[in-house]
């Protein structure tokens, strides 16, 4: 009897162990993922940033007030 209950409390040490790695493992992929769409974010500001000051200068040029 003994033996069967060591055998359980092994087996049940082993799901937890696992399932704590399995969490472990999508907090991390949930992690990248967040950091990878903020960077995206950022890159997309950042072009349309360089783009609102293009058409502005483009603006400038065509009015003459960039002289």
């Amino acid at each position: 009897m003994a033996d069967n209950s060591q055998n359980m409390s092994y087996q049940i040490g082993e799901a937890k162990g696992q399932a704590q790695e399995k969490a472990s493992n999508m907090m991390e992929k949930a992690s990248d993922a967040a950091q990878s769409a903020k960077e995206s974010i950022q890159e997309g500001g950042q072009q349309m940033k360089a783009k609102a000051q293009g058409a502005a200068d483009a603006v400038k040029d065509a009015t003459g007030m960039n002289k």
